[in-house]
C-alpha cells in the first residue's frame, strides 16, 4: 500500500521569535507536514523588521517635520512680535519724550513772561526816575540862581514859583523803591522724584488676580451676580502701589455637578464675558440644569490678561425635568422640550376636527383598550383621546416652578401636576381625583378654566401666552401664573399624599417648556394674593 504526503496549507500568526518552531509543532500535533513552500526563509525574518524600522522612521519623519514647523513658526511669531512691542517702546518713548518737550516749553514760557513784566515794570521806572532827575536838577539850579537875586521883589516871585515847582515836581511823586525784585527762586524746579520715576520705566506689569468677594455674589431668578475686588501689588522699596493700570475684565463660568470649585476646575469649556470695565456683573438668563455654576475672573491691561482668579461654585438648585416619551400619546411628538400633535392619517384625527357626518368613523378613530393593548409601545403610553405626556421627573417635596409656552398653531392644551398612578392610559387631565390643571382652548371659542375631579372653574382673563407654574408639595399649593401680566389666574390648596409629575395635554398645536427654574421672585406676591384670596373664601 502506497502511501503519499499530505500537504497543506496553514498561515498561522505567532510570535516572531518562533515562527518556524511553532508551525512545525502544530503541524506535527495534527499528522501533517509543512509544504517547503511555506518554510520561512531568513530574508523574511529582515524583511518584517526592515518593515518596522521603516514605519518608526516614518513616524519619527512626521514628528520631526510637524516639530520643525511648528519651530519655525515660534520663529516668525518670536519676530513678528519683537518687532510689535519694539515699536510699541519707541511709541511711548516718543510720547514720553513729546510730553518732556510740551512740559519744558510750558515752563519755560512761565518763566519768559515773568521776566517780560518785571522788566517792563522796571523799565517804566526807570524812565520816569530819569525824567524826575531831570526836573529835579532843573529845580535846584534855579534856586541857586534865586540866591544871587538882590531885589526884594524879584526874590520873592522866583521862591514862589521855586516853592511851587517843589510841590508839583515828579522826584517828590515817584517812589524810591524798585517796582519788582531780581529774585526768581519761585521758579526753581527739583525733577529727582520724577527722574527716579523714569529710572524706574519698565514693561508694563501683568494684573495680578481678583478676588471674587463671595459674600456679595448674588443667585436669583435665574441670574448670578459676581462682584470681586481687584488685587493690589506693593513695591517693597517705597510700599507704593505699582499694579498696572486695568483696562477691563474678564468673566468666565460653567456648569458643573461637583461639590468643590477646585474640583470643577478642568472639564467642560467656560462661557466667556470680555470688556467689562467695572467690579461686578450680572449674568442672566440663564438655565440651571446643574447643581452649581463655577465662575472666574482676570484682569486685563493694554498689553496683557493676568491669572485667573481661584474658582468659586455656586449653588443654582432648580427644577429640571423632560417629557417621558415613553408616555406620549402615540399622535404627540416629542422633541426635547417641545411637544407638537401630530395625527396619524385619518384613523388618528380627533373626532372634533370631523363632521357630524362621520360620527360612526369617529368612534372608530379611538381604540379601545383590547386593541390597543396588543399595539401600543409600553404599558404607560397614553391612548384614545387623552392626547397626553408626563414629565420624567417626581416631585415628593419642596418648591417647584416650571414654565409653558403655546407654539403658534395651538388649539387645546392643558397643563398641570398628576399621580402617576392615578391616571389610566384614556383618563385627562382634571378628570380624576388625582389630576390638577389649566385648561386653555381657543377652538371655537376662547376658552381658560381650571380643572380637578372632574369640576371646572372658568377664569375671566385672556388667554396668556406665557404661564408659570408653581408646586409646593409640602403645603399642598399649587399656582397658575400668567407670567407677563404677573396676574394669578388660579391656585390650588390641597394635600398632596403620592409622588406628583408634570403632565400636559396637547391637541391640535404643541407647546414648549422651559426649565431649570428658580421660583422667581416675584413669587412672594402672588403667594400673599392666594394665602388672602383663601381666607376670603373660606
Amino acid at each position: 500500500m502506497l502511501r503519499f504526503p499530505v500537504y497543506v496549507m496553514l498561515r498561522l500568526r505567532v510570535r516572531p521569535g518562533a515562527v518556524e518552531r511553532s508551525r512545525e509543532r502544530a503541524l506535527k500535533r495534527i499528522g501533517l507536514r509543512l509544504h517547503p513552500c511555506l518554510t520561512p526563509q531568513p530574508w523574511e525574518k529582515n524583511a518584517e523588521a526592515l518593515r518596522r524600522i521603516i514605519s518608526t522612521l516614518a513616524n519619527k519623519n512626521e514628528e520631526l517635520q510637524n516639530f520643525l514647523e511648528t519651530v519655525d513658526n515660534t520663529l516668525t511669531g518670536l519676530q513678528k512680535e519683537s518687532c510689535k512691542v519694539t515699536s510699541a517702546l519707541e511709541a511711548e518713548l516718543e510720547l514720553l519724550s513729546s510730553a518732556l518737550e510740551e512740559k519744558g516749553a510750558e515752563l519755560r514760557g512761565i518763566i519768559k513772561e515773568e521776566k517780560l513784566r518785571k522788566e517792563a515794570e522796571l523799565q517804566k521806572q526807570l524812565s520816569d526816575g530819569k525824567v524826575a532827575l531831570l526836573s529835579c536838577e532843573d529845580l535846584l539850579k534855579f534856586a541857586n540862581q534865586t540866591l544871587t537875586i538882590t531885589n526884594e521883589e524879584e526874590f520873592l516871585t522866583a521862591a514862589k514859583q521855586i516853592k511851587e515847582g517843589v510841590t508839583m515836581a515828579p522826584a517828590f511823586r515817584l517812589t524810591t523803591r524798585p517796582a519788582a525784585s531780581d529774585n526768581m527762586s519761585h521758579f526753581t524746579v527739583d525733577f529727582s522724584t520724577q527722574r527716579a520715576g523714569l529710572q524706574r520705566l519698565n514693561f508694563l506689569p501683568v494684573p495680578r488676580a481678583p478676588e471674587i468677594d463671595v459674600s456679595s455674589c448674588v443667585v436669583r431668578d435665574n441670574a448670578i451676580m459676581v462682584s470681586w475686588r481687584p488685587a493690589t501689588e506693593v513695591d517693597s522699596e517705597d510700599d507704593i502701589s505699582v499694579s498696572g493700570p486695568i483696562e477691563r475684565y474678564e468673566l468666565e463660568y460653567r456648569k458643573t455637578n461637583c461639590d468643590s470649585s477646585l474640583r470643577a476646575a478642568g472639564g467642560a469649556c467656560w462661557e466667556k464675558i470680555n470688556d467689562i470695565r467695572e467690579t461686578h456683573f450680572s449674568v442672566s438668563g440663564l438655565k440651571f440644569d446643574s447643581r452649581f455654576i463655577v465662575v472666574r475672573v482676570r484682569a486685563r491691561n493694554k498689553a496683557a490678561a493676568g491669572e485667573f482668579s481661584e474658582p468659586v461654585a455656586m449653588e443654582t438648585r432648580a427644577y429640571n425635568f423632560g417629557f417621558d416619551a415613553a408616555t406620549a400619546h402615540p399622535e404627540l411628538k416629542v422633541q426635547s422640550d417641545t411637544v407638537t400633535w401630530e395625527p396619524q392619517g385619518v384613523k388618528g384625527h380627533d373626532p372634533r376636527l370631523k363632521g357630524k357626518e362621520n360620527k360612526s368613523s369617529s368612534r372608530s378613530a379611538t381604540p379601545s383598550p383590547n386593541k390597543t393593548a396588543g399595539s401600543r409601545a409600553g404599558r404607560d403610553r397614553f391612548a384614545g383621546e387623552s392626547y397626553t405626556v408626563l414629565g420624567d421627573q417626581e416631585m415628593s417635596g419642596g418648591c417647584h416652578y416650571w414654565e409653558l409656552r403655546p407654539l403658534d398653531d395651538w388649539k387645546s392644551f392643558s397643563v398641570g401636576v398628576a399621580y402617576r398612578a392615578s391616571l389610566g392610559r384614556f383618563d385627562q387631565l382634571g378628570k380624576s381625583a388625582g389630576s390638577w390643571c389649566l385648561h386653555a382652548s381657543q377652538w371655537l371659542q376662547s376658552l381658560l378654566a381650571a380643572k380637578h375631579n372632574n369640576r371646572a372653574k372658568a377664569l375671566d382673563w385672556p388667554l396668556p401666552q406665557r404661564i408659570g407654574i408653581y408646586c409646593d408639595y409640602d403645603n399642598g399649593d399649587l399656582l397658575f401664573i400668567d407670567v407677563e401680566h404677573l396676574h394669578l389666574l388660579h391656585a390650588f390648596k390641597t394635600k398632596f399624599n403620592q409622588s406628583l409629575v408634570p403632565a400636559f395635554t396637547v391637541w391640535c398645536g404643541g407647546i414648549n417648556i422651559t426649565t431649570g427654574l428658580q421660583v422667581p421672585s416675584f413669587m412672594g406676591n402672588l403667594l400673599s394674593t392666594s394665602r388672602s384670596l383663601s381666607n376670603l373664601s373660606q
